[in-house]
């Protein structure tokens, strides 16, 4: 490691055994999907040089504000905010959260620069107020800065990005907490024997979730964390989410075979991301995340505009006003065992279904809405207790006291717009599911088969409509709920059956047959293989309905 200019913050000692600088030392490459292939591969990984050369252009490259900081700025700030404190006694900026900046082989010096440079950031960006990533990318990128000033402009080149189709990293508690929820909901979707485990082993699952940017700035070792963040300059922000699911994977792998050694599994977490390279070498787990099957960048944007939304309507913005968010409720703790009552399922089950529901709304309690045995076998009166009410639960109990049911993103008035006519609605949230005699869940086709389908451009969303979803004005509800059928390319109109309700039957999923299909005086039913969601029947193919339930979700706050 001689490359001149690029060593006067780091301690050699330790770097010798991180980083060789063995690799090439030049780059000729422009095209972005080349990058992208050179990046994953490690090209520049192995040579210090070049990687300091490739962070230099990848960043210049970020379209910015146009005034963005820079280091001739530092260089008249720095002084007056630093004052005659020494490197190693400033504090730390309120927005890092009290987050420790990780050593990365620094030397003295440049553990001290990285407190300087985020206090001058502080300085020049008085408008982030929540960055506890930023240490980590800050002392990152001082071992391929020649000065702190260098450091100072491209840490502020990544915070002023203006491009809305490439965020970088959350800059405020509203982004952050969204992007947790967010993790959730992809863990839920993509990992969900690790979920699974989760939930069996944490008594909040949303706070484990909630520690997964931890995993990646500050947790990952400094060669795991440089192989990310090569990828990250030039993929963005989707990228952190596909390594922290393959972290999660990684660690279900190992921990499911091993009894249960502590009682806190965001630390056990933690431990062996510091420890990741007795199981995995970065080449696998980048491997790894990869070979997950996402959705585009749009629709997880789409996913998160939908979170924060919810957390806006909550009244969560900044850390301060979030007390509940410190006792949020999830999956063990929002079914409470004194308040539950229901003639279908225990609490234990009714929390299994708590887990599986978008994280959004895995902070409400259950509301009983419709009870057969309460209100009467009529489908006239389960539409009448379920309007207004957005998502639902629908759980059946059969004669044969099998049980199934379904969650079901949007209102049942939505029917009232076919004018008597059965219509599907819904989106893509939607599921369905049996619990006894064995517990399985069905999800939409295109979350287990993207392949069948190319993502609708985002613009696109503002015009597009179809006979089963109305497009808003409002600009926000037309990206929420996520999954709406609109927002994809589908081979056919089948895959999008999600929901249907007429005066004589109820239906749940569509297309070379039905989910669930319920008659009008609740007393019969029938299931099998739907397009929609790909299923198996969920019960006995025909069936004498014993209960029929309709759950809403109640929102803590308003109890």
């Amino acid at each position: 490691m001689d490359s001149p200019g690029y060593n006067c913050f780091v301690d050699k000692d330790k770097m010798d055994a991180t980083i060789q600088d063995l690799g090439p030392k030049e780059l000729s490459c422009t095209e972005l999907q080349e990058l992208k292939q050179l990046a994953r591969q490690g090209y520049w990984a192995r040579s210090y040089t070049l990687r300091g050369k490739v962070y230099q252009r990848l960043i210049r490259d970020i379209p910015c504000r146009t005034v963005t900081p820079d280091a001739s700025v530092y260089s008249d700030i720095v002084g007056k905010i630093v004052g005659k404190h020494s490197s190693g006694s400033l504090p730390l900026p309120e927005f890092v959260d009290n987050t420790q900046v990780p050593s990365y082989c620094l030397n003295t010096r440049g553990e001290g620069a990285v407190r300087k440079i985020l206090l001058c950031i502080a300085n020049q960006f008085p408008d982030v107020s929540f960055c506890p990533a930023l240490p980590a990318v800050v002392a990152l990128l001082l071992h391929y800065s020649i000065d702190e000033a260098e450091c100072f402009e491209k840490a502020c080149r990544i915070l002023a990005c203006n491009d809305p189709s490439k965020k970088l990293i959350d800059q405020s508690f509203l982004a952050f907490e969204s992007s947790c929820m967010t993790f959730g909901d992809l863990v839920n979707k993509y990992c969900q024997a690790a979920h699974k485990l989760m939930v069996a082993v944490s008594e909040d699952v949303l706070q484990v979730y909630a520690d997964w940017q931890r995993w990646l700035f500050g947790e990952l070792p400094l060669n795991y964390f440089a192989r990310v963040f090569d990828v990250f300059l030039v993929e963005g922000y989707k990228v952190l989410y596909r390594v922290a699911l393959a972290i999660l994977k990684f660690f279900h792998k190992v921990r499911a075979g091993q009894p249960l050694e502590s009682d806190n599994v965001k630390q056990d977490i933690r431990t062996f991301v510091k420890d990741i390279a007795k199981t995995v070498s970065p080449e696998k787990l980048l491997e790894k995340a990869f070979a997950i099957r996402l959705f585009s960048r749009k629709e997880i944007q789409l996913l998160q505009m939908a979170n924060e939304k919810a957390l806006k309507q909550k009244g969560i913005t900044v850390k301060q006003k979030s007390v509940s968010l410190s006792k949020r409720q999830f999956v063990h703790l929002a079914v409470h065992a004194e308040n539950f009552h229901s003639e279908i399922v225990g609490v234990k089950e009714m929390r299994d279904i708590w887990s599986w529901v978008p994280e959004r709304f895995a902070l409400c309690q259950p509301l009983l809405l419709f009870s057969s045995l309460q209100h009467g076998y009529s489908l006239t009166r389960f539409y009448f207790q379920c309007e207004g009410h957005e998502p639902t639960l629908l759980l059946i109990k059969t004669t044969q006291k099998e049980v199934c049911g379904a969650y079901l993103s949007t209102d049942w008035s939505e029917r009232n717009k076919f004018g008597g006519k059965l219509g599907f609605f819904g989106t893509g949230e939607c599921f369905v599911f049996r619990l006894q005699p064995e517990v399985q869940r069905y999800e939409w086709v295109v979350i287990k088969h993207p392949e069948l389908t190319k993502p609708v451009s985002l613009e696109s969303t503002t015009i597009l409509s179809s006979p089963c979803h109305s497009v808003s004005s409002d600009p926000a509800d037309r990206l929420s709920p996520f999954l709406a059928a609109r927002h994809f390319n589908l081979p056919s109109k089948t895959e999008s059956l999600f929901m249907a309700g007429g005066n004589d039957c109820l239906i749940i999923g569509g297309g070379g047959g039905q989910a669930l299909y319920i008659d009008g005086d609740l007393n019969r039913g029938r299931t099998g293989h739907c397009d929609t969601f790909n299923n198996q029947p969920l019960c006995s193919e025909n069936f004498l309905i014993a209960a029929v339930e309709a759950w809403g979700f109640q929102d803590p706050d308003t109890q």
